[in-house]
């Protein structure tokens, strides 16, 4: 499969949630309501006794709860003859602009049969979250995210760095820092991790530094994509980032 993947048809990506408010006080109340309802099926697999308040920083990793502050993503080109990885950013306080010039980006440039979307774990967390969210902020889903009725031999378009590393075993996940550590890759968890997001957010009102860590996880993928493929890594001076 991979050998039939043309490197200037990928488009990286990796998105960066936190939760809809800053905490669940300045929540409405149906949302309250809906969130304390999933908190108790959360609660369940919490080993310690934990209050939906406390749970409530983890809710952006749930499209029905969260929203996306930033959309990394990359690709490789060769102008004359020199490869380069250039990378672009769509962030900012108002998702729905976010989502809509991330959609015209796939529309105009990734939309053929030919095009390829690569994450780690995006399968089960990127591509959905993302379609989820474009639904909801009243967006038509591109082309090159929309599967519903498809089979899955006709989403191949997917491409996803943790489902490559799987070899068919699928009782765990690897994080992509492991996975880049294991693999002799330079970490893109150099700064913060996750976790820590929702935090520099809204607590510390930094968004260029999440943007700056999203970033850093879009070249990540690359990397190993690039290694899946038995191909020379990507030098930092070949990366090339573009202002929005």
């Amino acid at each position: 499969m991979l050998e039939k993947v043309s490197l200037d048809k990928v488009l990286f990506l990796d998105i960066e949630t936190v939760p809809a408010f800053p905490d669940i006080e300045q929540a409405p109340e149906e949302y309250k309501k809906l969130w304390e309802k999933k908190a108790e099926q959360l609660k369940e697999k919490e080993k310690d006794d934990i209050t939906p308040e406390e749970l409530y920083e983890k809710a952006g990793i749930y499209a029905e709860f969260g929203k996306i502050i930033c959309i990394s993503v990359g690709y490789l080109s060769n102008d004359k003859g020199s490869r380069q990885f250039r990378v672009k950013s769509f962030f900012g306080h108002d998702e729905k602009i976010i989502l809509e010039n991330f959609c015209k980006l796939l529309d105009s440039s990734f939309n053929s049969r030919f095009s390829f979307l690569c994450a780690h774990n995006g399968k089960e967390f990127d591509f959905p979250y993302l379609t989820r969210r474009i639904i909801i902020n009243h967006i038509p889903v591109p082309e090159a995210l929309e599967t519903y009725g498809k089979k899955p031999w006709e989403i191949e378009y997917f491409l996803d760095t943790l489902q490559m590393w799987r070899f068919g075993d699928y009782k765990s996940y690897t994080s992509l820092a492991l996975l880049c550590y294991v693999l002799g890759i330079p970490t893109p968890k150099d700064d913060i991790e996750g976790k820590d997001v929702w935090r520099v957010y809204y607590l510390d009102n930094d968004l260029e530094r999440i943007v700056n860590y999203c970033e850093k996880d879009v070249l990540a993928v690359a990397r190993l994509f690039l290694r899946f493929k038995s191909m020379p890594g990507i030098e930092d001076e070949e990366v090339v980032r573009i202002n929005v």
